[in-house]
């Protein structure tokens, strides 16, 4: 495949069977570069791990459940190193093209597959989710994404970084396409909501710079309208650094579990902010690890108790996407103040939707809807539902 928006890995094309009826036939698919596809290798975004990998007999089971379902597999997308990165440069490969603002980074680490789709060269795309790599590039590429129930989706064939935050996700141009993606790969809800109640949390917005704050403000009006009203959560958010520091122990500790062993019995050469990180993380503790694990289960139980089954609004990320020429410690100070939102998923194990809903000094910008574990189906008809109307109204 031509490939002018180097979103795909340069891999020798290689037939991959799919069925020729089924729910999503007529659609075509890309998978980020951690997925298993029988015939391919699995790069994971680093050419050592490619060297390894060897060619594939068996795909991946998400994959699979898209191949049977009648969906034409086009190509592996380029994935941030390791998977360990939110801006999409990789610095073994580039940058994707970022489909909706061709001057500014995609996102990561599910870089190609958001480039793929938001450049028109596939229907959808896998993606995957450990702090932020499916709704960050979602959200600077005007599109689609999930991010499920952590053990909604299926992993095996999947590259690891963090037993306890990967998820596999998904993105999507437009409404239908979602629906239809999630209809295949999620079924039913285990959760029965019978009424939904949306809520929010103005100290979620306040932090966002004002332009953003801006922007959102009528789309959260729009909301309301459409679903009713929003409650408004009062008490004091948890405090937001020693939850990061919780989140970034639990992730640096498993990403070292995970890639450590390979990284030092190969000498893998990462770029300097993988391997800053990867090496942060070695360093911590098990004492840590499980003081960290212990400061999941309480933030989790103070969502659970403000939320019950109402589904959060939120934003996905602060503010458009970054220039492709901004400074490393720019791009860092925006992954810091992302991950301040982005982690109360991850943390809770709460699915979250994206919906590209507004602009902000011409660049994307998403809203998120984040509800209890299991009700992902009910995320992504709502999301959907509330797209099709909000074209109606506006």
């Amino acid at each position: 495949m031509q490939d002018d928006i180097h979103a795909f890995m340069p891999y020798p094309a290689y037939p991959v069977p799919h069925a020729t009826s089924g729910p999503l036939s007529g659609m075509t698919f890309a998978v980020k570069d951690l997925f298993d596809v029988a015939g391919y290798p699995t790069g994971g975004g680093n050419p050592h791990l490619l060297a390894l990998s060897g060619i594939k007999s068996r795909t991946a089971p998400v994959v699979q459940r898209l191949l049977n379902s009648g969906a034409r597999f086009v190509g592996k997308t380029h994935t941030s190193e390791l998977a360990y990165s939110m801006s999409g440069h990789n610095v073994h490969y580039g940058w994707p093209r970022n489909g909706a603002a061709p001057d500014h980074i995609p996102g990561g680490s599910s870089s190609g597959s958001a480039s793929a789709v938001s450049n028109g060269v596939c229907d959808f795309a896998l993606g995957t989710d450990t702090g932020g790599s499916v709704r960050t590039p979602a959200s600077y590429c005007g599109l689609f994404g999930l991010r499920p129930t952590h053990g909604r989706l299926s992993l095996d064939g999947c590259q690891p970084l963090c037993a306890t935050m990967d998820t596999c996700g998904f993105f999507a141009r437009t409404p239908a396409v979602f629906q239809a993606v999630a209809e295949c790969l999620l079924g039913s809800d285990s959760l029965a909501i019978p009424y939904v109640k949306l809520a929010c949390h103005e100290g979620l917005f306040s932090r966002l710079p004002p332009l953003s704050q801006q922007a959102l403000l009528p789309v959260r009006q729009r909301l309301a309208r459409h679903f009713g009203d929003v409650t408004n959560l009062n008490a004091p958010l948890p405090e937001i650094e020693a939850t990061y520091l919780a989140f970034r122990q639990i992730q640096g500790y498993e990403a070292w579990q995970s890639q450590g062993e390979t990284i030092e019995r190969y000498g893998l050469q990462l770029g300097p902010d993988v391997r800053e990180r990867f090496f942060w993380g070695k360093a911590v503790t098990t004492a840590q690890f499980e003081a960290a694990c212990q400061l999941r289960e309480r933030f989790t139980a103070w969502w659970d108790e403000q939320l019950g089954d109402a589904v959060l609004v939120l934003p996905t990320v602060p503010d458009g996407a970054p220039l492709l020429t901004a400074q490393a410690d720019e791009i860092e100070a925006v992954r810091r103040l992302s991950h301040d939102i982005l982690l109360i998923s991850v943390m809770t194990r709460r699915p979250q939707v994206t919906l590209p809903v507004t602009q902000v000094g011409g660049l994307p910008l998403g809203i998120s809807l984040l509800g209890p574990r299991g009700s992902d189906r009910l995320l992504v008809d709502l999301a959907a539902s509330f797209m099709q109307g909000d074209n109606h109204e506006q």
